[in-house]
């Protein structure tokens, strides 16, 4: 199983002049400890789930770009990206970016956005569902179509809400095909037949039930349109607070035990949140007592 870090709050001690030496220590301590893979959300006020609208949080894909500057191995991604926050040209190119300045490590996670009190606290435009999936399916079509080639693709583009003559990128992707695409959310009719059609990972929530039933679903999507389910891979978004020098928090035989779990479940890539990930014992714990062990599973 492939482990991968989440970094979902930046209320670390000192304040905000501390946050980019904090994050950029975090990262290569994340990258050195062997994650698969490290992201961070696509939101502009801090989450319900995390914390209160006001705690600092920092824009997606510039925190990307800092993060491929302090590591080497471990692809970089989004968890997801609102799919209202950028046009389909931008998500391309700027993922595009992320995967030339990285040496071809970049994930696009992508998904059709939820969270309302944001996009009109900032101003963002906010389309209701249904319209918010059209731009998500454009702008996978566009991706799948500008990724294509040596520099993208000279035919026009024409999607509900995006219209294109010519789909030039270059430099083109150091990842063949492409990025790969990650398509965040659980809902089956509408969502995981968009992963069956154009992904390369889904990303689910729940416990091993729940996620096991969610990859059943997207296997009957898959075997409807033809597509091999095994080329996708599956994962899921968790949180974990683990006990470091005698604070509260779960043993790492617990959290091993919890993503065997998972991965009997069908899990092949458990991507998780540390509480108090700012704190070097953290990720120095997973690093000599978790990772190992979930790379087995």
């Amino acid at each position: 199983m492939k482990a991968g870090l989440q970094i979902a709050s930046f209320t670390w001690p000192g304040g905000t002049e501390a946050i980019g030496p904090t994050l950029g220590r975090v990262v290569h301590d994340a990258d050195e400890a062997g994650f698969d893979s490290i992201w961070v959300m696509d939101h502009f006020f801090q989450i319900r789930s995390v914390g209160r609208a006001e705690e600092p949080m920092l824009e997606g894909m510039t925190a990307l770009g800092f993060m491929a500057a302090h590591s080497s191995r471990a692809r970089i991604g989004l968890m997801v990206g609102g799919v209202h926050y950028r046009q389909a040209p931008l998500w391309v190119k700027a993922t595009t970016t992320l995967d030339v300045l990285s040496g071809g490590r970049a994930w696009l996670g992508i998904g059709a956005a939820w969270n309302q009190q944001e996009s009109i606290g900032l101003g963002f435009p906010f389309p209701p569902l249904g319209e918010r999936f059209e731009m998500l399916e454009d702008t996978l079509r566009y991706a799948h179509e500008m990724w294509s080639g040596e520099r993208g693709t000279e035919a026009a583009f024409d999607g509900r809400h995006v219209a294109a003559t010519h789909l030039l990128n270059s430099p083109q992707s150091i990842s063949r095909p492409r990025p790969p695409i990650m398509i965040g959310g659980g809902g089956e009719q509408k969502t995981l037949r968009l992963v069956a059609k154009y992904a390369d990972a889904t990303n689910v929530f729940g416990g091993p039930e729940t996620i096991h039933h969610k990859y059943e679903v997207l296997r009957r999507h898959c075997e409807a349109i033809g597509r091999d389910p095994d080329e996708i891979e599956r994962s899921t978004l968790q949180s974990v607070r683990i006990a470091v020098d005698g604070n509260d928090g779960e043993s790492p035989q617990q959290v091993i035990d919890r993503f065997g779990e998972l991965a009997d479940a069908g899990c092949q890539h458990v991507i998780f949140g540390v509480h108090d990930v700012w704190d070097p014992r953290t990720i120095e714990r997973l690093r000599r007592d978790v990772l190992p062990e979930v790379a087995k599973l």
